[in-house]
């Protein structure tokens, strides 16, 4: 049996996940998940512990050993924008900033006051937002750490680089952040000349699908054995999109610790409409644009239930919700909600009740987000020139059949569900297209392989109005 681990890394947790192809299907194998978050500094900043991360990571590895299933390959995702920077010794330049860290509310307008939002939009697609890596950079031009810096690795590629000793800038992730040429696909020369920014930290662009590197010696001892890593769409959403069977009346939703709605496109759809709407143009796999609407999604939930001492799980949340009346809607991407000290005292605040109760408070999210998916199903109809007829949820959310309900109402559309791990079946699908073409097999490509998933797992339909 040849086995394919996928290591998936989200703002919330982390997991390990083993593929194998049995019967004609993909076959799915949960061998370790550890939790994650963002750290708070004694001066206040947001950081990632990434060497706890990394450990976590050597420790899921060696599990796949233990359990007798070692994978010939290996691949990353994690979330996009933030990253490491290494100095010319490949030392790391600490702290490695979270991305909700409020240190770009300044960089924000220094940045627009070079590059105005409309110019910057026309050559990246990227909507405006404020934690989006061309900010970030402009904090670490400003406090000097750039000056220190020789290398520039997205917090994947620096996990890869850990494993292999190699070093590779991947698209996909590259595209978040707001620094890309999206007709060319690759760096802006512009916007790192304009900016001022220190253009050797910016490597050339690789694709999914690219081998990085077999586990170095030390790596491969401490878990047991070798294996090739192999670069993934390592943004986890292009890999959750690169796992769904879409066509041109089906829009996707994956539905995490942020919910991105949009459709698939060969050319970025970048135009005064796009700008207006704060649609993004990401890269995905086989340069195919994930146009899409960005709002925070799960995240609202995970923080009331965090605020709630996690007393009740997410169903009775749900049912809590479903049991109120509230009406009154809040905008799910106010930035007062970025990473409040408390998510419930911070949504009373937007509506103006102090006092509105816990139930009250879920219900207000429920709605806010189904009607933000409404809204936004409207306008990628307006930029496509299609209609669509169904939305395929990936992700957590997706199993929540109060926020399907919903967002069937308000969007009109088919809600299709059952890909319930989208983001490391598109990990895997890399590997197993890598694979594919080296040793023969079935899966050369991401749609031959988007078959497979169709047969692996069987969608449900919740019918809209």
């Amino acid at each position: 049996m040849k086995y394919f681990l996928a290591v998936d890394i989200g703002a919330g947790s982390g997991r390990h996940i083993l593929g194998s192809i049995q019967d004609g299907k993909l076959v799915l194998e949960e061998i370790h998940r550890f939790e994650n978050g963002m750290d708070r500094q004694e001066d206040g900043h947001l950081i990632w512990d990434h060497e706890r991360l990394f450990r976590e990571i050597k420790a899921g590895l060696k599990k796949a050993g233990e359990l007798g299933k070692v994978p010939s390959y290996i691949a990353i995702d994690t979330w996009g924008v933030d990253y490491v920077l290494l100095d010319k010794d490949d030392n790391e330049i600490l702290p490695v900033y979270a991305y909700r860290d409020e240190r770009t509310e300044e960089a924000v307008p220094a940045v627009e006051a070079v590059i105005a939002p409309e110019k910057l939009y026309s050559i990246t697609g990227i909507q405006k937002q404020n934690f989006n890596t061309i900010y970030q950079l402009w904090c670490d031009k400003q406090t000097g750490r750039m000056d220190k810096a020789e290398s520039l690795l997205m917090i994947p590629e620096y996990f890869c680089y850990k494993l292999t000793g190699v070093k590779y800038n991947e698209y996909t992730n590259a595209s978040t952040g707001g620094m890309l040429d999206a007709a060319k696909k690759t760096w802006s020369d512009e916007i790192i000349e304009t900016l001022g920014y220190k253009k050797s930290l910016f490597g050339e662009l690789t694709l999914p699908g690219t081998e990085v590197g077999d586990l170095l010696p030390s790596i491969a001892e401490e878990v047991g054995y070798d294996a090739k890593v192999i670069l993934c769409p390592t943004h986890d959403t292009a890999s959750a999109v690169a796992a769904c069977p879409l066509d041109d009346e089906t829009l996707f939703l994956s539905s995490g610790t942020w919910s991105l709605i949009g459709f698939e496109n060969a050319e970025p759809v970048i135009n005064e409409a796009g700008f207006q709407a704060n649609y993004t143009n990401e890269g995905g796999i086989e340069y195919r644009f994930r146009v899409l609407k960005n709002f925070m999604g799960m995240w609202l939930f995970q923080s009331i239930r965090k605020n709630l001492d996690k007393k009740y799980t997410y169903d009775e949340m749900m049912e809590m919700a479903m049991a109120s009346s509230y009406d009154k809607t809040v905008d799910v991407n106010s930035p007062n909600l970025t990473a409040p000290e408390s998510m419930i005292e911070a949504i009373r605040a937007e509506v103006g009740e102090p006092d509105l109760p816990v139930g009250d408070v879920l219900e207000c999210v429920y709605q806010s987000l189904s009607d933000a998916y409404g809204r936004a199903v409207k306008e990628a109809e307006a930029l496509s020139g299609r209609t669509f007829k169904k939305l395929l949820i990936v992700g957590g959310g997706g199993s929540d059949v109060y926020l399907n309900k919903l967002t069937a109402e308000k969007t009109g559309l088919t809600i299709l569900t059952g890909i319930k791990e989208a983001t490391t079946t598109g990990n895997l699908a890399s590997q197993i297209i890598y694979d594919c073409k080296a040793n023969g097999g079935d899966y050369t490509d991401i749609m031959n392989f988007r078959e497979l998933v169709k047969v692996s797992f069987p969608l449900s339909e919740t019918k809209g109005h």
